[in-house]
């Protein structure tokens, strides 16, 4: 199943710059870890915002919440998920729709 995930975070003041980029070198870790796994599958920068979009793929929004959870930045996120279904045209639409072999199985 496919998962449009939208990851807004909000560190608190009260971190140290050690600490936060202690953090971010973590997430990033983990992230490609998770890309890894098939499970993050694209990710987009919001411009001027510390937020990414990101494609997720996990069997259950159970499995998509402990991938989730366990992104160190996870604390200070808030997160928006929406399931996504395939859509008919997704195979004539060029980019990431039809490039997810994933979303080419009924």
């Amino acid at each position: 199943m496919e998962f449009l995930v939208e990851i807004a975070v909000e560190l608190p003041p009260y971190l140290t710059n050690e600490q936060r980029e202690h953090l971010i070198a973590e997430e990033r870790s983990r992230g490609k870890a998770l890309a890894m796994e098939g499970i993050l599958r694209a990710i987009w920068r919001v411009p001027g915002q510390f937020a990414n979009r990101a494609i997720w793929s996990a069997a259950d929004a159970t499995e998509l919440h402990k991938a989730i959870t366990s992104l160190p930045l996870w604390p200070y996120a808030k997160v928006n998920v929406t399931a996504l279904a395939r859509h008919d045209l997704a195979p004539e639409c060029l980019g990431i729709p039809a490039t997810l072999s994933v979303l080419d199985h009924d």
